[in-house]
Protein backbone atom coordinates (compact mmCIF):
# COMPACT_ATOMS: atom_id res chain seq x y z
CA UNK A 1 0.00 0.00 0.00
CA UNK A 2 1.30 3.44 -0.92
CA UNK A 3 -0.09 6.96 -1.39
CA UNK A 4 -0.79 6.43 -5.09
CA UNK A 5 -3.20 3.57 -4.36
CA UNK A 6 -5.39 5.49 -1.87
CA UNK A 7 -8.98 6.15 -2.99
CA UNK A 8 -11.99 7.62 -1.17
CA UNK A 9 -14.63 5.09 -0.04
CA UNK A 10 -17.17 4.08 -2.69
CA UNK A 11 -20.09 6.52 -2.89
CA UNK A 12 -18.47 9.19 -0.75
CA UNK A 13 -17.67 11.54 -3.62
CA UNK A 14 -20.20 12.60 -6.22
CA UNK A 15 -20.22 14.88 -9.22
CA UNK A 16 -21.05 18.53 -8.62
CA UNK A 17 -24.54 19.57 -9.78
CA UNK A 18 -23.99 21.88 -12.77
CA UNK A 19 -27.07 24.04 -13.24
CA UNK A 20 -28.02 26.35 -16.07
CA UNK A 21 -26.42 24.28 -18.83
CA UNK A 22 -29.39 23.78 -21.14
CA UNK A 23 -32.49 21.59 -21.28
CA UNK A 24 -30.57 18.39 -21.96
CA UNK A 25 -28.88 18.54 -18.57
CA UNK A 26 -32.12 18.31 -16.63
CA UNK A 27 -31.13 21.44 -14.71
CA UNK A 28 -31.67 24.04 -17.43
CA UNK A 29 -34.05 27.00 -17.75
CA UNK A 30 -34.82 27.94 -14.12
CA UNK A 31 -31.71 26.15 -12.83
CA UNK A 32 -33.58 24.29 -10.03
CA UNK A 33 -34.84 27.59 -8.55
CA UNK A 34 -38.49 27.26 -9.58
CA UNK A 35 -40.57 30.07 -11.09
CA UNK A 36 -40.57 33.65 -9.77
CA UNK A 37 -40.42 34.51 -6.08
CA UNK A 38 -37.71 35.94 -3.86
CA UNK A 39 -35.44 32.91 -3.97
CA UNK A 40 -35.46 32.62 -7.74
CA UNK A 41 -33.62 35.95 -7.92
CA UNK A 42 -29.89 36.42 -7.63
CA UNK A 43 -28.61 37.87 -4.37
CA UNK A 44 -31.48 36.44 -2.31
CA UNK A 45 -30.48 35.49 1.23
CA UNK A 46 -32.37 33.52 3.83
CA UNK A 47 -32.41 35.22 7.22
CA UNK A 48 -31.62 32.60 9.86
CA UNK A 49 -34.51 33.61 12.12
CA UNK A 50 -37.10 33.86 9.34
CA UNK A 51 -39.77 31.17 9.56
CA UNK A 52 -42.17 32.30 6.84
CA UNK A 53 -44.83 33.95 8.97
CA UNK A 54 -44.63 31.44 11.82
CA UNK A 55 -43.58 33.00 15.12
CA UNK A 56 -39.76 32.65 15.23
CA UNK A 57 -38.22 30.32 17.78
CA UNK A 58 -36.40 33.08 19.65
CA UNK A 59 -39.76 34.81 20.21
CA UNK A 60 -41.67 31.61 21.08
CA UNK A 61 -39.35 30.61 23.91
CA UNK A 62 -39.83 32.16 27.37
CA UNK A 63 -37.26 34.66 28.55
CA UNK A 64 -35.66 33.78 31.89
CA UNK A 65 -33.36 35.46 34.34
CA UNK A 66 -31.73 38.85 34.54
CA UNK A 67 -28.47 40.17 33.11
CA UNK A 68 -26.85 42.87 35.23
CA UNK A 69 -25.04 45.26 32.86
CA UNK A 70 -22.96 46.68 35.72
CA UNK A 71 -21.59 43.35 37.01
CA UNK A 72 -17.82 43.27 37.43
CA UNK A 73 -16.29 39.87 36.70
CA UNK A 74 -13.10 39.30 38.70
CA UNK A 75 -10.21 36.92 38.20
CA UNK A 76 -9.76 35.03 41.44
CA UNK A 77 -6.46 34.42 43.26
CA UNK A 78 -6.51 32.44 46.51
CA UNK A 79 -4.04 32.75 49.37
CA UNK A 80 -2.92 29.17 48.67
CA UNK A 81 -1.81 30.34 45.20
CA UNK A 82 0.14 33.24 46.70
CA UNK A 83 1.77 30.96 49.29
CA UNK A 84 2.70 28.36 46.66
CA UNK A 85 4.21 31.00 44.34
CA UNK A 86 7.17 31.49 46.71
CA UNK A 87 7.18 35.27 46.31
CA UNK A 88 8.22 37.37 49.27
CA UNK A 89 7.92 41.10 49.80
CA UNK A 90 5.52 42.71 47.33
CA UNK A 91 3.31 41.08 44.71
CA UNK A 92 1.29 43.10 42.22
CA UNK A 93 -0.96 42.21 39.29
CA UNK A 94 1.91 42.10 36.78
CA UNK A 95 3.79 39.66 39.02
CA UNK A 96 0.64 37.53 39.31
CA UNK A 97 0.39 37.50 35.52
CA UNK A 98 4.05 36.44 35.19
CA UNK A 99 3.43 33.63 37.70
CA UNK A 100 0.34 32.56 35.73
CA UNK A 101 -1.95 33.17 38.71
CA UNK A 102 -4.12 35.37 36.47
CA UNK A 103 -4.45 35.32 32.69
CA UNK A 104 -6.55 38.20 31.40
CA UNK A 105 -5.12 41.69 31.05
CA UNK A 106 -8.53 43.36 31.12
CA UNK A 107 -10.39 41.64 33.97
CA UNK A 108 -9.78 42.96 37.49
CA UNK A 109 -8.14 40.74 40.14
CA UNK A 110 -9.67 39.77 43.48
CA UNK A 111 -7.77 37.99 46.25
CA UNK A 112 -9.80 35.45 48.24
CA UNK A 113 -8.98 34.00 51.65
CA UNK A 114 -8.92 30.29 50.81
CA UNK A 115 -5.87 28.72 52.47
CA UNK A 116 -3.18 30.19 54.70
CA UNK A 117 -0.20 32.44 54.17
CA UNK A 118 2.98 32.09 56.24
CA UNK A 119 4.96 35.23 55.35
CA UNK A 120 4.44 38.97 55.29
CA UNK A 121 3.35 40.06 51.81
CA UNK A 122 2.30 43.41 50.42
CA UNK A 123 -0.42 42.42 47.96
CA UNK A 124 -1.68 44.84 45.32
CA UNK A 125 -5.01 43.91 43.71
CA UNK A 126 -8.31 45.46 42.69
CA UNK A 127 -10.33 43.81 45.47
CA UNK A 128 -9.92 41.61 48.56
CA UNK A 129 -12.31 39.44 50.52
CA UNK A 130 -12.58 40.19 54.22
CA UNK A 131 -10.95 36.89 55.21
CA UNK A 132 -8.06 37.50 52.79
CA UNK A 133 -7.43 40.93 54.33
CA UNK A 134 -7.52 39.46 57.85
CA UNK A 135 -5.14 36.57 57.02
CA UNK A 136 -2.65 38.80 55.19
CA UNK A 137 -2.66 41.28 58.07
CA UNK A 138 -2.27 38.45 60.61
CA UNK A 139 0.84 37.25 58.72
CA UNK A 140 2.34 40.75 59.02
CA UNK A 141 1.58 41.94 55.49
CA UNK A 142 -0.87 44.45 54.08
CA UNK A 143 -3.39 44.79 51.28
CA UNK A 144 -3.30 47.71 48.85
CA UNK A 145 -6.24 48.27 46.54
CA UNK A 146 -5.48 49.28 42.97
CA UNK A 147 -8.17 51.46 41.35
CA UNK A 148 -10.25 49.77 38.66
CA UNK A 149 -9.34 50.88 35.15
CA UNK A 150 -12.12 51.90 32.79
CA UNK A 151 -11.35 48.93 30.51
CA UNK A 152 -11.57 46.49 33.41
CA UNK A 153 -15.06 47.63 34.38
CA UNK A 154 -16.57 47.35 30.89
CA UNK A 155 -19.48 44.96 31.18
CA UNK A 156 -18.78 41.40 30.09
CA UNK A 157 -21.78 39.58 28.70
CA UNK A 158 -22.49 36.71 31.08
Amino acid sequence: MDLSSLKPPAGSTGRRKRVGRGPGSGHGKTSTRGHKGQYSRSGAKRKYSREGGQMPLHRRLPKRGFWNPFRVEYQVVNLTDLAASGVSGQIDIDAMRRLRLVRSKTKPVKVLGDGAIDRALVVLAHAFSRTAEEKIAAAGGRCEKVPLAAAAVSPARG
